[in-house]
């Protein structure tokens, strides 16, 4: 295979959800297989184990490939194919080499081996080799390992990597049933998609060299190797299902846009180079090269990746941005009744929403009261505005100059109205605007206070600066 024939291939197993890991070795794939005119990307879905095989699970894999820019309809991309479609071809390998002297049958229980061993921690000693067994009840075929010296895998992220045939076990490649395992399935499907690249995580480099003896065992140049850093939590953990956020379904459905992830998981491990980091996949595809990739752990840091995602927002169209807010304005997932929503009046804020939130499920509490008939109630936000001296006092004012049919409703003669008002009650304009703010929209910080005063509106304004006076007159006589 020369280079302009590139076929790397990503093979998930079906599992309910795709882990921000896969999403990364997705992406590197496909930025190498797009370098080349005639390079591919090939799909290969590993379901032969039949609990975790269901169709729902294949489709989200795909969709979640399309939210990357991975999509099917591109001529760089190929599949997707089942590994289970190739299965009489993996019982005839198996057969193959066994005929060839490459493997043998083996009907040593596990306990038998720990015996023979005394060390439950060592491998396979090789004790039916030279029996001669043929196929039968009970008797796994085995691999052969070659005698002495070392198997070589030349990784283009690792180097040179040494696995010493005498520290390695004859393995077993199928059943007593006949059925492959993976690690045979594997390079046979790889061998007959034309493989030339394996681009996968580091978990996988202690199968690399069993997989490149049986390469080379069934007569074909084993491909280029690579294995990607393992990406880890703020711990320095591993990622784990069981502990951390790995979905990137999880990420996407909290408003994370696909075009920030995409950029962010293409940083784990590589760069670019120069100070840039904020770069769209058509300028960082082409300068991907897996020679850059660093061996050493990826931190995946969230606190980075929601700083992506807010530069990303902002770089938005505003009717864009409108739009990606749409799944959370709707309807059915919306906290306030359908009838009190005004697509005018979120037109009208958006900008100022746009320009602050760092994921678009932030675009709710950040717009609520607007369209709620009462703001929402933050005991916490509530008893850091409503000081004694401040709270009731600082209603009052308000209520007091707001309620002048002289002021004019606008912004900034609001601002300096509130700003006159505190300024009577000897409090600056930061201290002062706290209680109208959580009188109005119920919480301590949000969109800019008055330009949100001025969407409200005086009427209901008014009514919610009197509403909280009365509240917090009731509370107080309460004490």
């Amino acid at each position: 295979m020369t280079e302009t024939s590139i076929r790397t291939r990503f093979a998930p197993s079906p599992t309910g959800m795709f882990h921000v890991g896969g999403a990364r070795s997705a992406l590197f794939n496909w930025a190498i297989a797009r370098q080349r005119p005639e390079g591919r990307m090939v799909l290969r879905i590993e379901d032969t184990d039949a609990a975790r095989n269901k169709p729902e699970w294949t489709d989200g894999i795909i969709r979640a490939l399309a939210l990357l820019g991975i999509n099917e309809d591109d001529p760089h991309f190929e599949g997707p194919y089942f590994q289970s479609d190739f299965a009489e071809k993996h019982r005839e390998t198996a057969l193959a080499l066994y005929k060839d002297g490459r493997a043998y049958y083996c009907d040593c229980t596990r306990e038998q081996v720990q015996e023979r061993r005394d060390n439950p921690n060592l491998g396979y000693d090789g004790f039916c080799r030279d029996r001669g067994l043929t196929a039968g009840p009970g008797r796994a075929l085995r691999f052969r390992i070659p005698d002495g010296g070392p198997t070589i895998v030349d990784d283009r992220i690792r180097g040179r990597v040494e696995f010493e045939h005498g520290a390695m076990e004859d393995f077993v490649v199928a059943r007593a049933d006949g059925s492959p395992l993976f690690v045979l399935a594997n390079v046979v499907d790889d061998v007959e998609m034309r493989i030339t690249h394996v681009v996968r995580g580091e978990e996988h480099l202690s199968n690399t060299p069993k997989q490149q003896l049986l390469w080379e065992a069934l007569g074909h140049t084993p491909p280029v190797w690579a294995h990607l850093p393992v990406i880890v939590n703020e711990k320095r953990q591993k990622l784990s299902k069981r502990r951390d956020k790995v979905a990137l379904e999880s990420y996407l459905d909290e408003g994370y846009l696909p075009e920030a992830m995409v950029n962010y998981l293409m940083l784990l491990g590589w760069a670019p180079g120069g100070d840039r980091e904020i770069m769209p996949w058509s300028e960082m595809a082409p300068l991907f090269a897996l020679s850059d990739v660093n061996s050493s752990s990826a931190f995946f840091d969230e606190k980075k990746l929601r700083a992506f995602n807010g530069e990303y927002i902002r770089a938005l169209p505003l009717a864009e941005f409108m739009s990606r807010c749409g799944p959370w304005l709707a309807d059915d997932v919306a906290p306030w009744p359908a009838a009190n929503y005004d697509d005018a009046v979120f037109r009208a804020i958006a900008p100022l929403a746009q320009s602050r939130i760092a994921v678009l499920s932030e675009i709710v509490p950040n717009v609520d009261f607007l369209f709620l008939d009462a703001p929402v109630e933050d005991d916490q936000s509530w008893n850091k505005a409503m000081k004694p001296g401040v709270g009731a006092e600082m209603l009052a004012a308000a209520i007091g100059r707001f309620a002048d049919p002289g002021l004019v409703w606008e912004a900034e003669a609001l601002k300096a109205a509130l700003e006159e008002a505190g300024a009577g009650l000897g409090l600056k304009l930061g201290k002062a605007q706290a209680p109208v703010r959580v009188a109005v929209t119920g919480r301590t910080v949000g969109l800019p206070l008055f330009e949100s005063l001025e969407l409200l509106g005086r009427e209901r304004v008014l009514a919610r600066l009197r509403a909280a006076a009365d509240r917090l007159a009731a509370q107080q006589s309460a004490e």
